[in-house]
């Protein structure tokens, strides 16, 4: 029989204590990468229904018009074998010519206006078994290739009739040729496809490589998809309170050990394990954690360091595990200079989900 003991103002303590993300090293197995192809536990339950337009933005209600009526024409039978199947109304047994125009819809606009909500209603609403539907992240797409080779790839989702991708970004010139050939074949076999990203398709990759070179794929990119703005505030914190003032490292440990299956790390090795570990298994890493906490939070030093910190509040907040943070704040972990960069939209996408996990946290310390 295992004991605890008892710390003034902080509740039962473990003996096992909390556990470490810096001690984590997952490795995925592709089936496993395959079978997650799915919407994320945080927006397994939403529905076209459960999003709420903003009445002072009619793109939103828009945005669910055209999208209910594409998932309504992905409804025809699916001629199995590399045949193409139903898609904006071609609803027939034996394979249509390929229409003409976009072949996906393409969801642009600024971070919290609920993109990803709807990009899940999508998959959800679209009649299909789920073994037809894929949902993953962009750097959880291209890892998927990584693992299972371009043609086992093309092979794997090219008998799906959805592939949503969200956070579609390019950050080089090789994702942009490989995920244009990518999409190229799959759209090919008749994969409809669907996006998220706070860029516009013929934007993608400015200010981060030299797009110019690659133009000819990112306007291929470009042409797979139909346009579709999604303007408004941010969602997560409009109305509410400001997010909670760090704690104390004490206060921070304190629940950390007081909550059963919390981590706690240091923030600086945590961001020097984050190097060590492929960004798409960072959704791994924090299998079963019910909340990481965190003690002295600083800015982060560069821009590599930046982007894996940013894959890893996207993980968090896909997961709802709240974060418990002493130091700094979280809306000063990117610098100015990251902040007017070709990255900034990643970036307060990042401190807009961090914050909005610190508040999830705050009642760990109340406990």
């Amino acid at each position: 029989m295992s004991s605890s003991t008892t710390t003034p103002g902080s509740g039962p303590l473990t003996d096992a204590g909390p556990l470490s993300l810096c001690a984590r090293e997952p490795h995925v197995p592709a089936d496993r990468l395959v079978a997650e192809m799915v919407p994320p536990p945080r927006f397994d339950a939403v529905r076209f229904a459960t999003y709420i337009p903003d009445p002072n933005q009619p793109s939103q209600t828009e945005a669910v018009t055209v999208l209910e009526n594409f998932a309504a024409g992905l409804g025809g039978a699916h001629a199995v074998g590399g045949g193409r199947r139903g898609l904006f109304g071609f609803g027939r047994s034996r394979a249509p010519k390929t229409p003409a125009g976009p072949r996906g819809v393409y969801l642009d606009g600024g971070y919290g206006v609920g993109k990803t909500h709807l990009l899940a209603s999508l998959w959800h609403a679209t009649p299909a078994e789920p073994a037809l539907k894929a949902f993953g992240t962009f750097v959880e797409l291209t890892n998927l290739v990584g693992a299972l080779g371009f043609q086992k790839t093309v092979q794997t989702l090219g008998g799906h009739r959805l592939l949503c991708i969200d956070e579609f970004e390019l950050d080089d010139p090789g994702d942009t040729v490989l995920v244009s050939t990518l999409l190229g074949k799959l759209v090919e076999s008749g994969v409809a496809l669907a996006a998220t990203s706070n860029t516009l398709p013929g934007k993608l990759g400015e200010g981060r490589f030299a797009a110019a070179d690659f133009l000819r794929e990112i306007q291929g990119l470009s042409a797979h998809f139909r346009a579709l703005r999604i303007d408004g505030e941010d969602y997560r914190h409009r109305g509410l309170p400001e997010a909670p003032a760090p704690f104390t490292d004490e206060e921070v440990t304190k629940a950390a050990y007081a909550t059963p299956g919390a981590s706690l790390d240091d923030f600086p090795h945590l961001l020097e394990h984050l190097a060590k570990v492929h960004p798409s298994r960072y959704g791994a890493l924090t299998d079963g954690l019910t909340a990481v906490c965190l003690t002295d939070v600083r800015p982060v030093p560069d821009q590599s360091t930046a982007l894996r910190l940013v894959v890893l509040a996207d993980r968090l907040y896909d997961r709802e595990v709240p974060v418990l943070a002493s130091g700094q704040p979280f809306d000063r972990l990117f610098s100015e200079e990251m902040l007017k960069g070709g990255y900034r939209k990643k970036y307060f996408r990042a401190i807009s989900r961090l914050t909005a996990l610190a508040r999830d946290a705050k009642g760990l310390v109340d406990q």
